[in-house]
């Protein structure tokens, strides 16, 4: 009972494993399944051959799969790309002799329309003929799409054009029947352009045309770094779907969107930095209703930049010019970006503490950000007003006023007339006072000459340095800081900068620094910080960020325009007069 069980198992086995040890081949012949077929289709190419097989024992233990035959299906791939392949294997005998029928399946996408030829393809002594596929340009027809078409993409976005760094919300939508085994979809890619994903991927049914398709929906936001057009590449589907039926199918879809016209900054923007959004506000909190306080009192001021379509890295710095009876004490700067649906949404948060050190009247001054508003098509300005303090001296401090100096002299002015007009009715005697008079006012001149040449002589560098120089030299160091440590502030600071540097000229983006400065290198610095901060996981990791050949392209421009060495100390913090008396 065992050997006759056992015998007809170890024929089957090597019937299968010697598969590949022809001795002779038969006819090959290739069927696709159909010859004329829309693009994004998937063609599917049945491949048949036969050969004898020689059993015997000695090769039973040497079965590989790897060295099955088969045929030269490589060749198909100058037209085609090949998505999947299968074979079976089925023995049968004719004439006494052992023969295998063995049969390929291959999944084939085409890569281009038109007449597409299926090269002869060789198993063996076998060799088939050619077979030519008509890829049609386009989507099938509504009738045909309705009992045929498993998949498709609809893309959309939310404007025909768009301003240079204006955001543009790109919506991808995928439908497919039946249940997904596998698929992937492409992302988005332009070399100058930063996308963004605007949160997951959201899933949900939709009927069209009677037909009821699961939908996979994604959104991004786009900003076009250059003008001129925005031409994305192809979003792409690949996948596999299992039908009602049981039946596997090939997804194969891709769509593009329309080229979308990018507009450079309009020439009548008054601002120092481009913000093209959607919706802007700066808002002021921390101070007191009364706005009356005493010397040395402390407060806290919180600014809040709010805006729609547009990341926080873009939004400026909020200036730092406080009057000089109030000490300021910023704290970093706190930004975040909060995708949504209707694209990203940004916040920058300045917390400052401040203490007023000076009894008086002290006006902090207005804050003015211009912003150019996408859905009018107009600029618009975002404002805090100006700001009046009453400081209170100390309790018990002796108060020098201003207010008082008028009437001391106008006092001043009255005695000096009485003593003119006793001098003009007085005796000769009298004349003894103006030389005395003179001759202290000589002294005194002497002295104020003596006590400004001493002082000058101890200051010279600050007698020899501008304003404008002494900024331009804090901006360059606070900007090197920032690009060797690949900060999202580099290219604000180095609007700011070079806006000091170039009064003449200006600058309102990185786009104007460029077209400006024309310095390649600078250019593709520029470039990898931004895929350093915006761009994806893969663009970050292949790129590794260094800052000093940022640093050192600064240096060199700097350099050639004639400025001093960066090497020369930053200004104090904090001036002298604002210094306490214990410091």
């Amino acid at each position: 009972m065992v050997s006759r069980l056992t015998y007809p198992f170890i024929l089957i086995s090597l019937l299968l494993t010697m598969a590949g040890q022809a001795m002779a081949a038969q006819d090959l012949t290739v069927e696709p399944d159909r010859t004329r077929l829309y693009e994004g289709e998937v063609l599917t190419l049945t491949v048949k051959g036969s050969t004898k097989i020689d059993i015997n024992l000695g090769n039973l233990f040497d079965f590989d799969m790897s060295s099955l035959p088969k045929p030269d299906i490589e060749k198909v791939k100058d037209d085609f790309e090949i998505l999947a392949r299968n074979q079976q294997y089925s023995i049968r005998t004719i004439n006494n002799e052992m023969v295998g029928e063995i049969t390929w399946t291959y999944q084939l996408a085409p890569k281009t329309t038109g007449k597409l030829t299926i090269p002869a393809l060789k198993f063996r002594d076998s060799e088939s003929d050619p077979v030519t596929v008509n890829v049609i340009d386009g989507t099938p027809p509504e009738v045909e799409a309705d009992a045929s078409r498993d998949s498709f993409i609809e893309l959309a976005a939310d404007k025909d054009e768009v301003y240079v760094q204006e955001q543009l919300v790109l919506t991808i939508k995928l439908f497919f029947t039946g249940n997904l085994i596998r698929g992937e979809l492409s992302e988005p890619e332009h070399p100058h352009a930063i996308i963004e994903s605007l949160g997951k991927q959201s899933e949900y049914t939709r009927y069209r045309d009677g037909v009821r398709y699961r939908v996979v929906e994604r959104r991004y936001a786009i900003y076009p770094q250059k003008e001129g057009q925005l031409s994305l590449q192809p979003i792409r589907f690949e996948g596999q779907a299992r039908n009602s039926d049981g039946q596997l199918k090939f997804l194969r879809d891709n769509a593009t969107l329309f080229d979308v016209p990018v507009n450079g900054i309009p020439a009548d923007f008054s601002g120092d930095t481009w913000l093209p959004a959607r919706n802007l506000e700066l808002n002021e909190s921390g101070l007191p209703q009364s706005r009356t306080l005493t010397a040395g009192q402390n407060l806290t001021r919180t600014l809040t930049l709010q805006a729609d379509g547009l990341p926080s890295e873009t939004l400026p710095p909020f200036p730092e010019e406080m009057p000089d009876g109030i000490r300021a004490y910023p704290e970093k700067a706190e930004r975040s970006t909060t995708p949504g649906s209707e694209g990203l949404a940004s916040r920058l948060t300045q917390t400052t503490a401040l203490v007023p050190v000076q009894p008086g009247q002290l006006v902090l001054p207005e804050i003015r950000i211009p912003w150019w508003d996408t859905e009018s098509d107009t600029e618009r300005v975002a404002v805090v007003p100006a700001r009046t303090l009453t400081i209170d001296a100390i309790p018990g401090q002796i108060e020098t006023s201003a207010a008082d100096s008028p009437n001391q002299a106008t006092r001043a002015v009255e005695e000096e007339g009485d003593e003119t007009k006793n001098t003009a009715t007085g005796t000769a005697g009298a004349g003894f006072w103006p030389l005395a008079t003179l001759t202290l006012l000589g002294i005194w001149v002497v002295t104020l000459a003596a006590w400004w040449l001493s002082r000058r002589k101890s200051r010279p560098e600050t007698a020899a340095e501008n304003p404008r120089e002494i900024r331009e030299k804090a901006l360059f160091r606070e900007l090197c800081e920032a690009g060797r440590a690949g900060s999202p502030t580099t290219t604000e600071l180095l609007v700011r900068w070079m806006a000091v540097q170039h009064p003449e000229t200006t600058f309102r983006s990185v786009v104007d620094v460029n077209r400006f400065l024309q310095d390649k290198d600078l250019a593709a610095e520029i470039e990898q910080l931004q895929h350093r901060l915006f761009g994806t996981p893969e663009q970050q990791a292949s790129a590794p960020w260094d800052g000093d050949r940022l640093v050192a392209t600064l240096i060199r421009i700097r350099g050639a325009a004639g400025s001093h060495s960066t090497e020369e100390p930053l200004p104090p913090l904090y001036p002298d007069g604002l210094r306490t008396s214990g410091n």
